[in-house]
């Protein structure tokens, strides 16, 4: 009877969920007896399956920092439509800060090819096939924020056509 009450507490929940750590910080706030050190984290969480997130968090020690983080990348997610090559509709441009990403659909067998926070970002959003560039800032927290708005950016024939009040195959014509 023991074993099982405890079985039941040690098991992890089974997740779909992938976080990354893009950055972590040590940043320092002077205060009146002096400085005080806390740790600022920058995630990315994604299903693989056209959701992602990018969050914040900051706190005294790395690991509550992490977990803050990942609070704030599910408050913050984005769907991503995905063609049927896993690259997406169209070409898009995100600011986020002093940073611009623009993104392209590539063909079948490409890869991401992207760079820094930009390519942790359309992995776990489960893009693998396009092509992004960070223009401006280089700075991780700005360039994953724009990537996430480029993403959230992103329609589909189909809302096109839901917006135009016309069937999907007059988009065609």
């Amino acid at each position: 009877m023991a074993n099982r009450r405890k079985e039941a507490r040690t098991k992890e929940k089974k997740t779909d969920w992938q976080e990354r750590v893009v950055q972590i910080r040590r940043v320092t706030k002077v205060v009146k007896g002096g400085k005080k050190l806390s740790f600022r984290a920058i995630v990315v969480i994604g299903n693989e399956k056209g959701q992602v997130g990018v969050g914040v968090g900051k706190a005294g020690d790395v690991i509550g920092a992490v977990k803050k983080g990942v609070a704030d990348g599910k408050k913050h997610l984005v769907d991503v439509p995905l063609t049927r090559s896993y690259s997406i509709p169209h070409p898009s441009n995100g600011i986020g800060g002093g940073a611009k990403v623009f993104m392209r659909p590539a063909a079948p067998g490409t890869g991401v090819i992207a760079g820094g926070a930009v390519r942790t970002v359309l992995e776990l959003a489960g893009v693998r096939n396009v092509l992004a560039k960070q223009l401006g800032s280089n700075n991780p927290l700005n360039n994953a924020r724009a990537a996430a708005d480029a993403l959230a950016s992103l329609r589909t024939f189909a809302d096109v056509a839901d917006e135009r009040d016309i069937p999907v195959e007059q988009l065609y014509i």
